[in-house]
């Protein structure tokens, strides 16, 4: 039996494109319940896997998912060590785990579909009178009002004047909480308002610096538009749509963890580190020395390698599975401007080499590479380094390596189809 994927209808103009009819939703199938890593077993790839398993090894990485995809079609999805040591469970393709910043992608798909919708625009501005967060709770805090110069776009490209100086809002909530008399930790409203107090460090639109709180920030204005939360939107409006049926914002600790989901791990010799909530307990840092909850779209999903190549697959702009943005949406968020403009939710876009998204939190990291020519590559790891984010050069290079090695290896399959069926219980 075959996995039915979604079917859409495509418009010709974005701002009434649409998505698929209601009678073509994705069917009930749950990708991550089906996939097995017998379905990639090849004695051809067994070098690459033992070039896997010694990059696990050098790294020291308890568990990891590498799947591939050519043209839309899943043809290789494994996992690799612990997804979780102390309980025996092999690591499988459709174990799930953070991907810290590749959530950033989702989001701005989001924002995308809500253009292609025609309920908000790229150069529409976030705050001020005629902005999306008027509130009189946020205009009211405003100080600096280079914030009424900061648009949707500015924000999805990393351009709207704030920077880590003096640390990262997202990830300082017990210094913040004892500089403002807070008993429990500020939600992510609270947060803006706070944040807002401050000036900006550069006038947004004329330069760039990475930003969680951007895409925090895009959170909300997803939710004031559509007037319900942002995992509500994301879910129903991006990734069921796009046949993803097992992503979820991701809790702080290991009682919180969802079906499938990974345990998290950091370097061994790495001390325990004050809770983010100021209780005074001392806690491995994947687990509680931040409010990953709370980075809602800059970096809290959690998700599997292969639904992430399924969403990937739905806005890249090839046909063989039908795109849930329309043509112009899928171009503008790849569109390269040069090696320092941002793209919109990738990394880089550069079409001489490829499309990037890379993640990195404690206990997690995670990298998306999409070439030129339609094959991509996602590797996800449950377990962090002393390098943090500077892993990915290493990840990168080891896909480098072995995508020139074992690319014509790949076996003539689509994973994506060719699986049994299996309803969601």
């Amino acid at each position: 039996m075959r996995l039915i994927l979604p079917i859409f209808i495509c418009s010709v103009a974005a701002a009434c494109y649409s998505g698929p009819s209601e009678d073509t939703l994705p069917s009930t199938i749950e990708l991550n319940n089906v996939l097995t890593n017998e379905m990639s077993d090849s004695s051809i790839l067994k070098p690459m896997e033992k070039k896997i398993r010694n990059y696990m090894s050098l790294w020291r990485l308890q568990g990891a998912q590498l799947v591939i995809m050519r043209n839309d079609s899943l043809m290789y999805a494994k996992g690799f060590g612990w997804a979780n040591k102390e309980e025996n469970e092999e690591m499988r393709p459709g174990n799930i785990m953070r991907v810290a910043s590749v959530s950033k992608l989702v989001t701005a798909t989001g924002i995308m579909v809500l253009q292609d919708q025609g309920r908000l625009h790229l150069r529409d501005t976030v705050f001020g009178p005629r902005g999306i967060l008027r509130d009189t709770l946020y205009c009211n805090s405003i100080k600096d009002k280079n914030y009424y110069k900061i648009t949707v776009e500015d924000l999805l490209r990393h351009k709207g004047g704030f920077t880590t100086r003096g640390g990262d809002p997202l990830f300082s909530t017990a210094s913040i909480m004892k500089n403002n008399h807070l008993s429990i930790a500020p939600d992510n409203k609270q947060l803006l308002r706070l944040i807002l107090r401050r000036r900006l460090s550069f006038v947004p639109g004329t330069s760039q610096y990475y930003s969680n709180v951007g895409y925090m920030i895009l959170s909300l204005v997803i939710e004031e538009v559509t007037g319900e939360p942002y995992e509500n939107f994301i879910r129903r409006e991006v990734l069921e749509k796009a046949g993803c049926r097992d992503f979820h914002i991701a809790g702080n600790y290991y009682k919180d963890r969802h079906r499938g989901e990974v345990r998290y791990y950091v370097p061994s010799n790495e001390p325990l580190v004050p809770e983010f909530n100021n209780s005074g307990d001392s806690v491995v840092r994947c687990y509680g020395g931040n409010n990953i909850t709370a980075l809602q779209g800059a970096g809290a999903w959690v998700a599997s390698a292969p639904e992430l190549a399924l969403l990937v697959a739905s806005i890249d702009g090839k046909e063989e599975i039908p795109d849930i943005i329309s043509k112009e949406s899928v171009k503008e968020m790849t569109r390269y401007i040069d090696k320092e403009t941002y793209s919109l939710g990738w990394n880089d876009t550069d079409p001489d080499n490829a499309w990037v998204r890379t993640g990195t939190l404690s206990g997690t990291n995670a990298m998306i590479k999409y070439y030129p020519d339609g094959e991509c590559w996602i590797f996800l790891s449950n377990t962090s380094t002393w390098k943090g984010p500077s892993l990915a050069k290493y990840t990168s290079a080891l896909i480098a390596e072995l995508r020139r090695s074992f690319s014509e290896k790949l076996p003539a399959q689509d994973l994506f189809h060719d699986t049994p069926q299996k309803e969601i219980q």
